[in-house]
């Protein structure tokens, strides 16, 4: 059972009832055409972050590289 209750008329009906099935078929349809697009859509964020994290690693000097590394480079003299 969900946590809200359910409203109800003074006959007792719900929302859900009330309405008629090529309605709720059609609230439930853009629900999921909504939840497609905002997955899409973090997709594409994410997708875009990758992105510019390798053109911004592409884009670093030796020296920077070099700066970042955790290896020791004065064991290796």
């Amino acid at each position: 059972m969900s946590r809200r209750k359910k409203e109800k008329d003074e006959f007792g009906h719900s929302l859900k009832e009330r309405l008629s099935g090529d309605i709720l078929s059609q609230l439930s349809s853009k629900k999921g055409s909504l939840k497609r697009e905002e997955e899409q859509k973090k997709d594409r964020k994410r997708k875009e972050k990758i992105e510019a994290r390798k053109r911004k690693e592409a884009n670093k000097s030796f020296e920077q590289l070099l700066e970042e590394s955790e290896l020791d480079w004065k064991k290796f003299k």
